[in-house]
């Protein structure tokens, strides 16, 4: 089977982050959060898109 070292490798990463919090995603996210806080890079958010309206015609 074909394995793909950099997703091993973030899968790993992840793992471990997520094992410092014991698993609790809420502290997870707050960590990630304050990492992106203070990294000073421009964060862009774009809103969801909205499913358009079709009619069945």
């Amino acid at each position: 089977m074909w394995k793909d070292e950099v997703l091993e490798e973030i899968y790993r990463i992840r793992e471990e982050h997520a094992k410092l919090f014991n698993y609790d995603l809420q502290a997870i996210c707050d960590d990630l959060q304050k990492k992106q806080a203070v990294s000073g890079r421009q964060i862009i958010s774009v809103p969801l898109k909205q499913p358009s309206q079709q009619s069945n015609k």
